[in-house]
């Protein structure tokens, strides 16, 4: 029998119901989404892209997920055959608290949420959308400021919270995880000092130059005269690359064409203190022509590194990987370039010398490790590590797992990967479109409306909303909070099915002042048309 899609248009607000759940040292506050009648769409469909060639329209018959499910609809847990509800509220169980408030959590959220073991999610801040997902708990910074270690730690002695992941970069170089296990509380995420590895170029380069691992020839410099010498040497070779050594949102990395670009950008980056204390000092080093993917793995307690999956992102704002750098447009998994034979090079030749040689550096990891790859032919070099899942990623890798998310990371936390068993993934990819708000990554407009339709559908739909950068209004409409604020994610036989599914998906959203790529997966789709599939 074939899956029924039932979709319920409500007009424009996002419908079911959705609430906080009180804390139990709380006043009770209950507060539910409002609707509201439709409103004026604009011509050809209610989303502008950035290129008026691709009119956007309602209709589409491939919305799964769009919106909370209604209180009555039986929900399928995908880590079990057998069937079971999903209460709105979890009673006893594991809680758990998400650290964060963007795509990357709204997909953590959800995945936990659906572990039959869980019992709550709080998450701090969070955002419009993973405050609609069951059993979940929105902290807003009144509630809970995570900048605040011992606030974070009080929180969860008090509340019962038995485990903490941690989204955010940010929060894992200052060391928040520490912070919780010194009070026996499980933290999924590295130490202070192993996610230097992220949090430091130059450490993470030098680590790789130390234990072998194949990444591109570089020099690290703290005085802008020196890294300007090193520029100006006649066997330097351009285009070039020059690094911001801490975390810099994203924007800390320039690609020199010529020696003019590259003395600029160690200039503005070591004279103009462009980034602050990230910028202190640089790393430059060769450019590596070819393909990039993300590969990703989870390592425990006790040191032992399962792969996870492999991504490819797209980083430049516009269609034909034009334009300015952003944090990524959209994702697809699993990506094609990342073969069994990379797989098994990166695991052998990066993954294993990574995780052996922190522990033998006195900084043992564990967490998600999130290596940035530059392939060409057979040849494998790391380009970046990070220390948490990537973001539009993550969205696209948790839309295709199986197995259950709570109890993954769980035995991560307790050093039990040996005996967690085979990760299960769904065969088919998933594809994730990034809607932003116009002017992104430049500068643009807050608060603008949102509207999303409401789905009510069966177990597998092939597409699913995640929010990044959303907010509530005061009757409860969703407002954009940030640049990129949706994350469209779906699944089908093929990466241009999930990629033609994603697309009806984000059409079917009614928002004037964003825009997104409508070219996501492009290299993956090429290779199945020219296999024929």
């Amino acid at each position: 029998m074939g899956k029924q899609v039932h979709l319920v248009f409500r007009g424009s607000r996002v419908a079911g119901g959705g609430r906080r759940v009180p804390l139990p040292s709380a006043a009770s506050r209950t507060a539910a989404a409002s609707r509201r009648g439709s409103r004026a769409r604009v011509p050809g469909g209610g989303f502008r892209a950035l290129n008026d060639a691709f009119p956007f329209s309602l209709g589409s018959p491939h919305l799964a997920h769009l919106a909370r499910p209604s209180r009555d609809v039986v929900v399928k847990s995908r880590v079990s055959e057998e069937e079971t509800s999903l209460p709105t509220e979890g009673v006893g169980g594991v809680r758990v608290l998400v650290v964060g408030g963007g795509g990357r959590e709204h997909a953590l959220v959800w995945g936990l949420a659906r572990s039959r073991r869980c019992g709550r999610v709080y998450c701090a801040p969070g955002n419009a959308g993973i405050a609609l997902e069951p059993k979940t708990v929105l902290l807003g910074k009144s509630d809970l400021d995570c900048d605040d270690h011992d606030a974070v730690v009080q929180f969860c002695e008090r509340e019962g919270v038995s485990l903490v992941v941690i989204g955010p970069e940010a929060e894992l170089v200052a060391g928040l995880a520490d912070a919780l296990r010194s009070r026996g509380i499980r933290a999924f995420g590295p130490s202070r000092a192993a996610a230097q590895l992220e949090g430091s170029k130059t450490f993470m380069k030098d680590v790789c130059r130390k234990y072998g691992i194949p990444t591109a020839s570089y020099e690290a410099f703290d005085e802008a005269e020196a890294a300007l010498s090193y520029l100006r040497r006649p066997e330097t070779s351009f285009p070039i690359v020059v690094k911001a050594d801490g975390l810099a949102a994203g924007k800390g990395v320039v690609i020199a064409q010529d020696l003019p670009d590259a003395e600029a950008a160690v200039e503005s980056m070591l004279l103009g203190k462009q980034f602050g204390d990230a910028g202190a000092s640089v790393v430059i080093e060769d450019f590596l022509a070819g393909e990039e993917a993300s590969f990703f793995v989870i390592v425990d307690a006790n040191g032992t590194s399962v792969k996870l999956h492999s991504a490819q992102d797209h980083k430049a704002a516009y269609d034909g990987d034009v334009g300015p750098n952003t944090g990524g447009m959209g994702a697809y998994s699993p990506a094609p370039v990342v073969t069994e034979r990379v797989e098994a090079e990166v695991m052998s030749r990066v993954v294993e010398p990574l995780v052996r040689g922190l522990r033998e550096e006195g900084c043992p990891f564990q967490g998600v490790i999130f290596a940035g790859l530059m392939i060409d032919g057979s040849d494998v070099k790391v380009l970046e590590f990070n220390v948490r899942f990537g973001d539009p990623e993550c969205e696209v890798l948790l839309y295709r797992m199986r197995s259950d998310l709570l109890d993954l990371v769980l035995a991560a936390c307790d050093g039990a990967l040996d005996d967690f068993g085979e990760i299960e993934w769904d065969e088919d990819p998933a594809l994730v479109v990034v809607m932003a708000a116009r002017g992104y990554p430049g500068s643009y407009e807050k608060g603008t409306l949102i509207d999303l339709p409401t789905a009510v559908s069966s177990d597998d739909d092939p597409a699913k909303v995640f929010h990044a950068n959303t907010k509530s209004g005061e009757g409860g409409e969703v407002l954009a909070a940030g640049g990129r604020v949706l994350a469209v994610a779906a699944k089908g036989g093929s990466v241009g099915e999930a990629q033609r599914r994603a697309y009806e998906a984000v059409d079917a959203v009614d928002w004037p002042e964003g825009f997104c790529r409508r070219d996501i997966g492009w290299r993956a789709v090429e290779r199945e048309e020219r296999k024929g599939v």
